[in-house]
């Protein structure tokens, strides 16, 4: 009988199918990145998905995250994924997190039992303390890292973050993992295009020159097409890494 799944079943099988059912899979972060990969994972029979994230829909978030519409600006993006995935699969268990993934909260996350990580949020100690969390307790992960400012999706790639360059949130955290003694380990998805510059007068208007923050001061630019493919790279990995044990078949084979 058809299914949601079955063209999905014909790449990978039954058996496929129900490995990926029976998989635990944590995205932290549910913007640009984390929005695709998660949808993409709900289209793949992910049987839990673990969502995590404190923040609300924004109309500035409309332009490039899947859960983002006009009509769901003040949702908490977390509910909006999560009705997005029951429409997709009903059989899928999501887990909706509303918090950020920190020192006080990290014993809460990883009680949830992931066998496997995609890591879209922003936040450098953190994404650090991730890494660092899941090497220690072997859960597979990966990580993406800087996917504003960029015009070309085409320029994307999975590499160990050692092999990283041209990307300058990857230049920080590979800087920092070695301080920690970490040089090597950590998959990533990093582009090897240059960033580019936003316009200044745009960013008077769009960024808040009264913030602490630097991101919200000078506010990085951002499409549809760039953080959705990193998303969807990552979620491609997850479902390749999960499914090592079945032969698929090729046309060379």
């Amino acid at each position: 009988m058809l299914h949601q799944f079955s063209r999905n079943e014909l790449a990978v099988g039954k058996d496929g199918l129900e490995i990926l059912k029976n998989t635990t899979v944590a995205i932290l972060g549910i913007g640009g990145v984390g929005s695709f990969a998660v949808e993409a994972l709900a289209r793949s029979g992910v049987g839990t998905l673990i969502l995590v994230d404190k923040d609300d829909i924004d109309i500035t978030n409309v332009n490039r995250q899947i859960h983002a519409l006009l009509s769901t600006v003040g949702e908490q993006k977390v509910d909006a994924m999560k009705k997005r995935i029951f429409d997709i699969n009903p059989d899928c268990e999501v887990i909706a997190l509303k918090m950020f993934y920190t020192e006080e909260t990290y014993q809460d996350f990883f009680a949830y039992k992931p066998d496997y990580v995609i890591d879209a949020s922003d936040t450098i100690i953190y994404k650090i303390h991730l890494m660092k969390e899941c090497l220690i307790r072997n859960i597979p992960i990966i990580s993406s890292m800087g996917a504003a400012n960029k015009m070309d999706p085409t320029r994307f790639q999975i590499a160990d973050i050692s092999k990283t360059h041209t990307d300058p949130l990857a230049k920080v955290i590979r800087t920092k993992l070695k301080k920690e003694g970490i040089r090597k380990g950590i998959p990533v998805i990093f582009s090897d295009e240059s960033p580019i510059v936003p316009f200044d007068e745009v960013t008077k208007v769009v960024g808040n020159q009264d913030a602490d923050i630097r991101k919200a001061k000078f506010p990085p630019s951002s499409n549809a097409f760039v953080p959705s493919t990193a998303g969807l790279i990552a979620a491609s990995w997850v479902v390749r890494e999960a499914l090592k044990e079945i032969k698929i078949k090729r046309v060379n084979d």
